[in-house]
């Protein structure tokens, strides 16, 4: 195992257990965040809805998850950073991983609603809380390696649950997901919180206040430029996957496209996009040429695949792939969040900076649905994504680069 020395002299291995819990938690959780679209149709219709009704209940059931992931954020936020990472890890997994479990078990569409808002909860906590914890006990010769591990493992839990779902009923799917969960739930018994972290015990300085983000425009600006920076990443996967056989269909695609086979292909490349994108930043020490140059092909990318004309569901899936590659710098864009503020309030940017970037989806439908009152489907996504894209990347210029950040200090 590759040894490092830690900001002490001691020395600290690369891969340890709390990063390969934190990585596998993120496994299980983007497992049970993706399955809900991938069975959608299926669990719908086996409760007996059909026709519009798939739609119509399908959104409001994913409008609830997303609410609880928008409300998640800033709960497991200020917990992480008023009782510690440790009651985020082990509380978000619990809740996310019954909530899940009970999936199974649904009947009715309320009941399938208020089991979804709990999952989002729930949901939300996993990653900042894991990059929040795993950035403070790690040098920074390692951090990015790291936080790009956790990141990179972790999206492989959607080609499992793409897989899963083509092999069992949807039920079962929702119990694998919740069973894994709560067996990784006993794997955090012996983590411990950063030194970092437990220093700020004994400050007089607030901790864990989500209003703090924004009783500072220095600190505002720095919060939004970092949420800016990751919507790219969810334009592609909330437009250009979840809406990809409409936006193909008025472009003329000889066939049709199946989101869940999207959904491995994209995911597959935003796997090695993570790890690529963490080692490249640790390599050349820095993150914003990492996430400059990410967008940039992306932005291509996104040209390539809304100005192509009669292609086959092969060159897009194939393009899915690409663009998972080139926004797998999500790994980066969360250890930024975490590097950009002070140990009081790093898990609360850390846990809300992501799931505001996935809320994101919703003003972007939005104004895709105004604009295609006057335009195009497909001309109304190609405006959307030179918005967000143009948004990012004048955001970034805005932002310090985190690279070597000493984390050791805190916010007044």
């Amino acid at each position: 195992m590759t040894t490092y020395l830690d900001t002490k002299g001691h020395p600290h291995p690369f891969f340890n257990k709390t990063v390969i819990v934190a990585a596998l938690g993120y496994f299980v959780d983007v497992y049970d965040l993706v399955l809900f679209s991938i069975v959608r149709i299926a669990s719908l219709k086996d409760l007996g809805f059909q026709g519009q009704e798939l739609t119509d209940v399908g959104l409001s059931l994913l409008n609830l998850q997303m609410a609880g992931l928008l409300i998640g954020g800033v709960l497991w936020g200020s917990l992480g950073d008023k009782r510690g990472r440790l009651s985020v890890l082990f509380g978000s997994i619990a809740l996310y991983s019954l909530a899940n479990l009970l999936n199974a078990f649904v009947t009715t569409k309320e009941m399938y609603g208020a089991l979804r808002f709990l999952a989002g909860i729930g949901l939300a906590g996993e990653l900042g809380a894991a990059v929040t914890l795993v950035s403070e006990i790690l040098p920074v010769a390692v951090r990015g390696y790291s936080t790009a591990f956790i990141a990179g493992i972790g999206i492989l839990g959607a080609i499992l649950a793409a897989a899963t779902a083509e092999i069992f009923d949807w039920r079962i799917a929702y119990g694998i997901g919740g069973l894994l969960g709560l067996c990784l739930l006993f794997t955090r018994a012996k983590l411990s919180d950063s030194v970092i972290f437990k220093q700020t015990l004994s400050a007089t300085h607030r901790r864990g206040n989500f209003l703090m983000l924004f009783q500072s425009w220095e600190r505002l600006r720095r919060y939004l430029c970092t949420i800016a920076i990751g919507v790219p990443c969810w334009f592609v996967l909330g437009i250009l996957l979840a809406f990809g056989p409409e936006i193909t269909a008025e472009m003329g695609i000889a066939g049709s496209l199946v989101v869940g086979t999207g959904v491995m292909f994209q995911y597959a490349g935003a796997a090695l996009g993570d790890i690529f994108s963490g080692a490249i930043s640790q390599r050349i020490k820095s993150r914003n040429k990492v996430v400059a140059a990410s967008l940039v092909a992306t932005a291509v990318l996104v040209g390539v695949f809304l100005f192509s004309r009669g292609m086959t569901p092969p060159f897009y899936y194939t393009l899915y792939f690409a663009l998972g590659f080139t926004t797998g710098y999500w790994a980066v864009f969360v250890t930024i969040a975490a590097e950009q503020f002070g140990t009081n309030l790093r898990a609360t940017a850390a846990s809300t900076a992501p799931n505001f970037v996935r809320g994101a989806v919703i003003p972007m439908t939005l104004l895709i649905q105004f604009l295609k009152g006057h335009i195009s489907l497909v001309s109304a996504v190609v405006l959307v994504a030179v918005l967000v894209l143009c948004l990012a990347l004048f955001a970034l210029r805005r932002l310090k680069d985190s690279y070597a950040t000493d984390l050791d200090f805190l916010e007044t």
